[in-house]
């Protein structure tokens, strides 16, 4: 569990394999996210659609760092895609955050995904992060502006984005940068798709900040796999870590494993 207000407020997601967007994640992520699709879960009006997550996973880790304490965690969400390329959903998560930020975490975006030729894919927001269960009164929301280009590498898929969180209360009156790159390729004839993920963070929500040291900056990577096996069910498997030393059992490497389904 953090001790430090400052240091768990920083921590906010998108999932497991963010891609510093809307979580369905990453995913993100990696709390991280690309919107999840699938089939509707009504019959929303015409040029809208209306899909939903659900997942398991055997750590929370958000850029590195585990927020559910190395246990695992409970994730989903809702999404609400307009064909113009509008968005807006929320995701949530099952956290060990202490009186302050509670054992919920809570995902408020809405942003603007399109293609801007040439096979990129601009998609930008605002992320609104929110512990509704902390009951200290201290102040543990905070907002993170996120832009992203989406590219085609041959078989591979990639994106390159940025999220910046300007000074807030919630993040000690400072600022953070984070800089990410992600990867993804199918293997023909199976089901199963190889990501990788690496990123930067400068400022408040550096890794070893979160976890309680004292470096304001430093990377986080993961490598991993996925597949969709039984009409819909994913399973995944990702080594998660961060540069540096262990801190509090929060950032050593870890395997995450998940199982999730989208609707």
């Amino acid at each position: 569990m953090l001790t430090s207000r400052t240091t768990f407020a920083a921590l906010g997601a998108a999932g497991i394999f963010a891609l510093c967007g809307p979580a369905s994640a990453q995913e993100a992520q990696d709390k991280n996210v690309p919107l999840s699709t699938g089939n509707d879960l009504t019959a929303p009006p015409s040029g809208i659609e209306l899909s939903g997550n659900v997942a398991i996973v055997s750590d929370y880790r958000f850029r590195g760092v585990s927020l559910s304490g190395g246990d695992p965690a409970i994730q989903g969400g809702i999404d609400l895609a307009h064909q113009s390329g509008f968005y807006a959903g929320t995701w949530a998560s099952s956290i060990d955050g202490g009186d302050a930020f509670g054992e919920m975490e809570l995902d408020l975006y809405a942003g603007y995904n399109t293609g801007i030729g040439n096979g990129l894919t601009l998609d930008a927001g605002l992320l609104y992060y929110v512990y509704p269960t902390g009951d200290d009164g201290s102040q543990t929301d905070y907002f993170e502006p996120y832009a992203s280009i989406g590219f085609l590498i041959g078989p591979a898929e990639a994106k390159a984005g940025v999220a910046y969180a300007w000074e807030q209360d919630s993040l000690g009156g400072s600022d953070n940068l984070y800089l990410y790159t992600d990867a993804s390729v199918g293997i023909p004839t199976t089901p199963v798709t190889v990501t990788a993920h690496l990123g930067y963070t400068d400022g408040a929500l550096a890794p070893a900040l979160l976890a309680g040291g004292t470096d304001g900056s430093g990377f986080d990577y993961s490598v991993g796999a996925t597949a969709v096996v039984l009409g819909g069910m994913e399973l995944g498997l990702a080594y998660v870590g961060v540069d540096g030393p262990s801190i509090d059992g929060l950032t050593d490497d870890t395997i995450v494993a998940s199982v999730g389904f989208s609707f």
